[in-house]
């Protein structure tokens, strides 16, 4: 398919994008052939079943995984020509993760956990904007603590700070709210959307709540690899509730 508009335009653009896996003599077609635009700023959820592509479809556009074929830009970058740590240079800044299971460092404070990847990334005044970050989720009386002494949900909302202090142009957040009861989960999701609100950035989300689903601009459902629907607004609402 060929779009006439500039792929600059969009935060994520796609074109036949395939991700395959396996051995050369038994291969799996995990992505098969994915077209897809999301614009500067939307919020996207991505529901499916499991096995159906979402996730790695999310670390594709992410840059955790290279892509078999096809074109990407993300963020400006053209993914499609880049090795893996051309992938991770292109991410750092650019992309934020927020993942179900937190993945903090656990010898490593609330505020190290925010900072480091800043840091490692050569910014300025990486820990005034991680503790900036924490206080804006609530966390500012938890930053020197480990993830050991924190909750779940306090763990997630370090992830969040991590994710979101960089000022990223995308995030990308799979199943966020998985490993925590229902009201923390509303909470989280609450203050994610809040603060992808504060930055400006484009939020993809994978989950399996259609509430959730229905509170997002746009509705992507994969199965079998691709994206077999694409709806909007009340049109999203409406068929993620079904």
């Amino acid at each position: 398919m060929t779009n006439p508009t500039s792929s600059s335009a969009f935060a994520v653009s796609a074109r036949n994008l395939t991700l395959t896996l396996g051995s050369k003599d038994a291969p799996v077609d995990i992505l098969r052939g994915i077209d897809l635009d999301i614009a500067h700023g939307e919020v996207v959820a991505l529901l499916g079943p499991s096995g159906s592509g979402k996730s790695s479809l999310m670390a594709v556009l992410s840059g955790l995984e290279r892509a078999s074929g096809g074109d990407l830009t993300v963020a400006g970058e053209n993914f499609a020509q880049l090795d893996e740590d051309g992938l991770a240079a292109a991410r750092r800044g650019r992309i934020g993760i927020v993942l179900q299971a937190f993945h903090l460092l656990p010898t490593m404070t609330a505020a190290e956990n925010v900072a480091t990847p800043m840091e490692l990334a050569g910014s300025e005044g990486a820990t005034d904007r991680a503790m900036t970050e924490l206080a804006a989720v609530g966390l500012g009386h938890r930053m020197s603590h480990y993830p050991s002494q924190l909750s779940g949900g306090e763990q997630q909302r370090v992830a969040i700070a991590r994710a979101t202090a960089p000022r990223p142009q995308l995030i990308f957040a799979d199943e966020p709210t998985g490993n925590l009861d229902v009201s923390t989960g509303e909470e989280i999701v609450e203050l994610l959307f809040a603060r992808r609100a504060e930055t400006g950035a484009t939020l993809l989300i994978i989950t399996h709540d259609p509430k959730l689903a229905a509170q997002c601009e746009r509705v992507l459902t994969m199965a079998d690899g691709v994206v077999v629907s694409d709806t909007r607004s009340d049109t999203a609402a409406k068929d993620a509730a079904e």
